[in-house]
C-alpha cells in the first residue's frame, strides 16, 4: 500500500510524512505529473497560501480530479482540504472544485490564525471518528476555513468565535480543517481509521 502525497509547495509535510510512516504507509511525494491512479489513496497536506499551492497544483489538477472519479480515496489536510473546494478569500486561485464552496477568513473578533487545541463536535456518523471518544481534541493552524455548499458533506464543526466545518467526508473523499498529524493519539486514530478504509 502507497500513498501519494501531493507536493504543491506546502510547508511542513515531514510531520505528516513521519506520521504516515509510523503507521506502516509507503509514501511518495508527488511533484510532477503522473498517473496518479497507481496509488492507494491521495494526501493533500498543509500549511501555506491557498493562491500559490492552487497555481501549483494546476499542473496535477486533471490527474488528481481523475482518480478522485475512480474512487480513489482522498484526504485534505488543512490547506489540502480547503484545496478541494471552488475557491478562496486568500487570493485569486482555482481550487479543484471538488467540493462545491468557498473557502472564508475567520471575521472579526478573533484572533488570527487559529492556533493550538480546540474541539471537533460530530455532527454525523464518519468514517474517521470511528472507535474516537466524543470528546475530539485536535491541533488547528489557520485562518480560512471552507463553506460547503452541501451540508451533508459536514460530519465535524468546530467553534472559533462562531461555528465552522472542520470535517467534510463523502464517499471516499475526506478532509480535516485540523492537523490529526499534530493531534496526538486522537490524530493517529483518525489516521488509522482513514488507512483502515482503504484498505478495506
Amino acid at each position: 500500500m502507497e500513498f501519494g502525497v501531493i507536493d504543491y509547495g506546502a510547508s511542513n509535510m515531514f510531520s505528516l510524512l513521519s506520521a504516515l510512516k509510523r503507521l506502516d504507509v509507503e509514501i511518495d511525494v508527488v511533484s510532477e505529473v503522473k498517473d496518479i491512479s497507481i496509488y492507494s489513496a491521495i494526501v493533500l497536506p498543509g500549511v501555506g497560501n491557498f493562491s500559490s499551492a492552487s497555481n501549483t497544483i494546476k499542473k496535477m489538477k486533471n490527474k488528481i480530479l481523475d482518480a478522485v472519479e475512480k474512487d480513489m480515496p482522498t484526504l485534505g489536510i488543512c490547506l489540502g482540504l480547503q484545496l478541494m473546494f471552488e475557491q478562496s478569500e486568500e487570493g485569486s486561485g482555482e481550487g479543484l472544485s471538488i467540493f462545491e464552496g468557498s473557502v472564508v477568513k475567520f471575521g472579526e473578533g478573533v484572533k488570527i490564525p487559529h492556533m493550538g487545541w480546540n474541539m471537533v463536535k460530530p455532527d454525523r456518523d464518519s468514517i474517521l471518528f470511528d472507535g474516537v471518544k466524543k470528546r475530539i481534541w485536535v491541533y488547528f493552524a489557520h485562518s480560512y476555513y471552507p463553506k460547503p455548499i452541501d451540508d451533508s458533506i459536514i460530519r465535524g464543526t468546530t467553534f472559533y468565535g462562531s461555528k465552522f466545518t472542520s470535517v467534510v467526508e463523502k464517499n471516499n473523499l475526506f478532509g480535516t480543517q485540523f492537523h490529526p498529524e499534530k493531534s496526538g493519539n486522537v490524530g493517529k486514530a483518525i489516521l488509522e481509521n482513514f488507512i483502515r478504509y482503504v484498505k478495506r
